[in-house]
């Protein structure tokens, strides 16, 4: 029997997806597996048990195989995505020493980071000492050297939630190059471990023997072991394709291979990244990170609490929606989306700052979100599209910035995500961008691009380009309306780009009066 079927597994902040893809790009199957089990033991901490992560990673395949018409038998291999920044430390047994500490966390580390006195000099003189402070505070792994001392002593490995997911899976502590994403001592640049001088060995505990081997997206980590085929029904000794992060993956399952289309996402953290064979950051000291086509970098600018933003507003002000919803038997969002296009564009002037998630580096560590321009006419109706008007401000301001860095202009954007399921969203970024706006053919952005990675690194194309081309196609497009692209411009130049350079002063003084976020030592 022929093997033209590809399994990605999707593994993101809501949910683990188990996929079923041909090799044209068609999405055959698919079983979803919501992830419950995240625990918050004090404010502003998130974390999930490792075990919790493999659970719902087995339960998502074992759902698959049991509504699937397609026979094991055919797929060709296996290719994992996952959420980023989740670390996980692993005793000499590979077993779990704490829970996993999720990239929604907040806690921060105390401690200066004690560099080689030529490190100081060299970081001082090209201003970059601040960036390795909030390098070091940020490091889950500092908080736990400092905070549970005997526990890091036993950490063997310290792994991704990708990398934890490929051992579960092969046995192998292995991982892909373009899965690298947090404070972790990486050099983004060249692809690889940083070398045994870079200020980042001096930043964090972490020894080079606690990592794992790096891959080049698309290569073979290993093959499914007997455990791993007992508890997730994937056939054993099937290959094991180095995959991706989810925000890369979702770059290439929307075709978005060259600098002038931009691919926005529309997820739990909202980003626009573009992809280009150079190393160009953004934002200054902040690195590209690497793209899911080996040799590329994605330059990405992220809404740490992007489309969260939205499902906290359907928690808190969305249950007529729901309970209607139920009623006429259609999904909450179709409601939702009619909510939006009850209010004009500009939320008659209701106004909203997306910095929802305190202790960011860009714009600023005292950065809080804001609401201005308030009247007795706004309703939640005009909450909820200002919310939406103000991820699409944030998104295009980042736009502006890489275009100013990398010289490449974007022509047009293509939406992904969860959010990108959202009509009335589309149609807003069409007109605050005034850039055509595409949606892929499926939302399932991510775990396409999983599959894409997997057709190469198993010949069933030859190339990304050839991939990308032959699995991915564009949906529907949203064209700007010019009337609508004249208020939002006007909006976006006269009060978006001036709101937080006024609410800075506000902003920090509300840190040092309340401690939230912790002011800086």
């Amino acid at each position: 029997m022929s093997k033209d079927y590809l399994l990605a597994i999707d593994a993101g902040t809501q949910s683990v997806r188990a996929l079923i893809f041909d090799r044209h790009g068609h999405l055959v199957d698919k079983a979803q597996v919501d992830i419950s089990s995240y625990q918050s033991p004090q404010p502003g901490w998130v974390e999930n048990d490792p075990e919790q992560f493999w659970a719902a990673l087995c339960a998502a395949c074992q759902r698959l195989w049991a509504n699937t018409q397609v026979p094991r038998s055919s797929i060709a291999g296996v290719c994992i995505t996952t959420q980023r920044a989740t670390v996980i430390n692993l005793d000499r047994h590979g077993q779990p020493l704490r829970p996993a500490i999720v990239w929604l966390d907040q806690r921060r580390a105390d401690a200066e980071p004690k560099l080689a006195w030529w490190w100081e000099l060299a970081l001082r003189a090209i201003g970059m000492r601040d960036t390795i402070r909030f390098f070091a505070r940020e490091a889950e792994a500092n908080w736990i050297a400092q905070h549970q001392s005997a526990l890091w002593a036993r950490t063997d490995k310290y792994l991704l939630l990708s990398g934890y997911l490929n051992y579960r899976c092969t046995g192998r502590f292995a991982d892909s190059v373009a899965s690298q994403v947090g404070y972790i001592p990486f050099d983004y640049r060249r692809g690889r471990w940083a070398a045994a001088w870079d200020w980042k060995w001096q930043c964090l505990p972490v020894k080079r023997a606690m990592l794992p081997e790096l891959a080049p997206a698309g290569a073979r980590l290993g093959l499914i072991s007997a455990a791993a085929a007992r508890d997730t029904g994937i056939p054993e000794g099937l290959p094991v394709i180095a995959g991706a992060a989810d925000k890369a993956c979702e770059v290439i399952g929307a075709g978005c291979l060259t600098p002038e289309i931009a691919c926005l996402s529309y997820g739990t953290a909202a980003t626009i990244n573009t992809t280009t064979p150079n190393y160009l950051e953004a934002t200054p000291f902040i690195p590209p990170y690497q793209a899911a086509v080996p040799g590329h970098y994605n330059t990405e600018i992220q809404i740490t609490r992007g489309f969260w933003m939205v499902n906290w507003f359907k928690e808190q002000f969305g249950l007529h929606e729901k309970i209607e919803a139920q009623a006429r038997g259609v999904a909450p969002e179709s409601l939702f989306d009619e909510l939006v296009n009850a209010v004009p564009p500009g939320a008659m002037g209701l106004m909203l700052q997306p910095f929802w998630n305190p202790g960011i580096k860009v714009p600023g560590p005292e950065a809080k979100g804001a609401v201005i321009g308030f009247g007795d006419v706004h309703t939640r109706a005009h909450l909820y599209r200002a919310i939406l008007e103000g991820l699409a401000y944030a998104l295009r301001e980042g736009k502006e910035r890489i275009e100013r860095r990398g010289g490449t202009r974007i022509e047009r954007v293509r939406v992904s995500g969860g959010g990108s399921q959202s009509d009335a969203a589309l149609q807003i970024t069409a007109n605050i961008f005034n850039l055509p706006t595409e949606r892929p053919h499926l939302f399932e952005t991510s775990g396409l691009g999983a599959a894409i990675i997997a057709a190469v690194g198993l010949g069933l194309h030859p190339d990304f380009a050839t991939a990308v081309r032959e699995m991915t196609r564009v949906g529907q497009v949203f064209q700007p309306e010019p009337q609508h692209v004249r208020i939002y411009d006007r909006i976006y130049r006269k009060v978006y780009c001036r709101m937080y350079r006024r609410l800075q002063p506000l902003y920090r003084e509300i840190r040092e009066i309340t401690g939230y976020p912790r002011p800086e030592r």
